[in-house]
C-alpha cells in the first residue's frame, strides 16, 4: 500500500479510495484513530491478526487498546469505490473536505490535506529519506 492521493469528502461523508489501494486492502477493511492527527485504514487480514493478538492479552492490556477498537468502523466500498467515514471519526481528526490519502506500506492513512502538507514536505527532506533507506537497508 503505497502512494499519496488527493481526494475530497462529499456532503454525505463519503471518500473515494483509489483503486490501487482497494486492491491491496480488499473488499472489506477497517478505519480507526491512531497516534497521529489522521485516521488509519487496515486490511481485513491485518485487523483479524490484531484481534487474534488481542485475545491472547491480559485484560489490562486489552483495555489499553479499547480506543482503537471502540472508534473503528468497518468499511465496504460502494460500486464507485467510496467508503463512508463516520462523522465522529472525521471530527476527531479534523477531516472536512480535502483529504490526502497516504500509503505507508502496511496500512493507509487519511489526513486533512492542510494538516498533511507540512508533514509530507518534512518527510521528503533529505535527512528523512536517508533515515528511511537506512532502516530498510536499501
Amino acid at each position: 500500500m503505497v502512494g499519496t492521493f488527493h481526494h475530497t469528502i462529499d456532503a454525505k461523508g463519503r471518500m473515494f479510495v483509489p483503486a490501487r489501494l482497494r486492491e491491496s486492502l480488499g473488499d472489506e477493511f477497517y478505519v480507526t484513530i491512531c497516534g497521529e492527527s489522521c485516521l488509519q485504514i487496515y486490511s481485513l487480514e491485518m485487523w483479524e491478526a490484531a484481534l487474534a493478538k488481542l485475545r491472547t492479552m491480559p485484560q489490562e492490556d486489552q483495555m489499553e487498546l479499547r480506543p482503537l477498537f471502540s472508534n473503528a468502523a468497518q468499511c465496504v466500498p460502494d460500486g464507485q469505490g467510496r467508503i463512508q467515514l463516520p462523522q465522529d471519526l472525521r471530527d476527531f481528526v479534523g477531516l472536512e473536505k480535502n483529504v490526502t490519502i497516504v500509503g505507508t506500506g502496511l496500512y493507509v492513512q487519511i489526513w486533512d490535506s492542510d494538516t498533511w502538507k507540512p508533514t509530507g514536505e518534512k518527510e521528503k527532506g533529505l535527512d528523512s529519506v536517508k533515515a528511511a533507506i537506512r532502516k530498510l537497508n536499501f
